[in-house]
């Protein structure tokens, strides 16, 4: 898989998983509706190659308000279903606004599914307003940055976590921006778990 970069994306083509097909299809409406949007978590290292399953894929968005909301409704009903609920002001209300989650699958297909989440914290909005382009087999995608995804993943500290940010290090380290990736890990709190693991000393 040869992975091109440019100024402003990262482009690439590979052969898609199911996985990717979903995420693929549920972005490209967001996309046309014109709402900003962040992949975060998991899906970000199996994007690029991470050999590992995964029911979920989590997102980001700005903050909309019902209008807007109710027009994404209706144009993702036309392929998904909601998990939550069937009722467009119990999604927005109580689930998007007031528990800030809501999940999306393929209609008649639990897994996987989209939790989509508003970003409503600093490191949220950061990860939304520094989001990278990834053109993959020509579709447009918008993810974390790897700086981000790294700390946080080691700061969340599971073996699946851990593993996700050593894969994302290895691949992208000639292309990390060091001095931001130490300042998460400060932020984190997780400078010695960065050394044990990503670096292998203690």
């Amino acid at each position: 898989m040869e992975i091109k970069y440019h100024k402003d994306k990262i482009e690439f083509e590979k052969e898609l998983n199911s996985l990717d097909k979903f995420v693929i299809d549920f972005c490209s409406i967001l996309n046309k509706l014109n709402i900003k949007y962040v992949i975060i978590a998991g899906y970000v290292a199996i994007l690029f190659g991470r050999n590992r399953n995964s029911e979920d894929v989590d997102i980001f968005i700005d903050d909309i308000d019902l209008n807007k909301f109710k027009t994404l409704w209706m144009r993702l009903l036309e392929e998904f279903e909601c998990v939550n609920t069937n009722d467009v002001h119990d999604a927005f209300e109580n689930y998007l606004q007031e528990v800030n989650q809501i999940r999306f699958s393929r209609k008649n297909h639990p897994v996987p599914n989209m939790e989509i989440k508003k970003a409503k914290d600093s490191t949220d909005w950061w990860s939304l307003n520094n989001r990278k382009k990834v053109i993959l087999n020509n579709s447009e995608l918008f993810i974390s940055p790897f700086e981000m995804q790294i700390a946080y993943k080691l700061y969340l500290g599971s073996e699946k976590d851990i593993e996700d940010a050593r894969f994302l290090y290895k691949l992208f380290k000639e292309r990390i921006d060091i001095k931001l990736l130490h300042s998460f890990n400060s932020k984190f709190n997780i400078e010695e778990r960065f050394r044990r693991y990503i670096y292998g000393t203690t």
